[in-house]
């Protein structure tokens, strides 16, 4: 199991490295590119910017899974905050499902950000609202059952 905890490690710094540098330079190429900042280039500054955030939540989706399975199959004294103490399985996902219900609202917000129109927003946003409302219905009845 050591070897899922380094790759996912890993994996998540790698994925905030890169978003980190490709932020900034899409940054730096629009305010370098001698236009100024203008409406349209604000509105491409913002959506980079979100979806940094959307990547950033990923890597850390990531890195909890690598710290749950460290503390799953490797070492269960490691001193955790009371929110990320992973007993089992189960707390894993739970943590899991939560950030990807955040990243599925990012991903809308970004969406909705570079919005130019249209009714396509609409059937995506009531697509994301079922996921989220499915993953949140699950870890409803996943609480409920660990209370019994």
């Amino acid at each position: 199991m050591v070897i899922p905890v380094i790759a996912t490690y890993l994996g998540s710094i790698a994925l905030i490295i890169f978003k980190t540098i490709d932020l900034f330079f899409s940054v730096g190429n629009i305010v370098l590119s001698g236009d100024g900042i203008t409406q349209t280039s604000a509105k491409i500054i913002a959506v980079g910017i979100i979806d940094a955030v959307d990547v950033y939540l990923i890597a850390i989706a990531v890195y909890i899974i690598s710290i749950g399975l460290y503390s799953l199959f490797v070492d269960d004294r490691l001193i955790l905050p009371k929110w990320l103490e992973i007993k089992n399985l189960e707390d894993l996902k739970g943590n899991l499902i939560s950030v990807v219900i955040a990243v599925l609202s990012v991903l809308f917000l970004q969406k909705a950000v570079s919005w130019e129109g249209g009714h396509d927003i609409l059937s995506f946003g009531v697509a994301v609202a079922i996921v989220i409302l499915a993953l949140a219905f699950f870890l409803y009845k996943t609480n409920e059952n660990r209370k019994r």
